[in-house]
């Protein structure tokens, strides 16, 4: 399965939204990628495994669940996440986009995959919830960041 959404970020025609600015935005997906416990509701723990110049290999723990992946940061536009598929999971990925058409607005492009290797395709009706999960996961994040943009935790 492949899903892609984009959440818009700065609407210049809406005054009751806060803008961020790029680096905001930015800073608010390097703290998604280092603390994710923070964003994600049910994730029990994160440890980081490895790590070197743009990427982390990482170990997420929900409840008995445990997955792995590993991150590639492109600053300051692009985050993209691979999972290892395990007995419970299939492998995954999420590329998370900046995306800034002009000086005003920005927008965060997320695209989901899933590679069913060696597990069943799940049935249609499972996969429209999966999308709704998925967008509302991405609200969350932007909702987070915008949350730490306002105390002042991102520059």
């Amino acid at each position: 399965m492949k899903f892609e959404h984009l959440i818009e970020i700065n609407d210049p025609l809406n005054p009751l939204i806060d803008p961020l600015t790029h680096r905001q935005l930015w800073q608010g997906l390097l703290k998604f990628v280092e603390q994710p416990t923070e964003f994600v509701l049910g994730l029990d723990r994160c440890v980081v495994t490895a790590r070197g110049d743009n990427w982390l290999a990482r170990e997420l723990h929900y409840g008995s669940v445990r997955v792995l992946d590993h991150v590639v940061l492109e600053p300051p536009q692009q985050v993209h996440y691979s999972t290892k598929p395990s007995a419970e999971l299939p492998a995954g990925a999420l590329t998370i986009t900046i995306e800034a058409p002009d000086d005003v607005r920005l927008f965060m492009r997320f695209v989901y995959e899933t590679f069913p290797q060696g597990h069943q395709i799940a049935p249609a009706e499972f996969q429209e919830v999966m999308k709704q999960a998925y967008r509302d996961a991405g609200i969350d994040i932007v909702k987070q960041i915008r949350d730490y943009a306002a105390e002042g935790k991102l520059v």
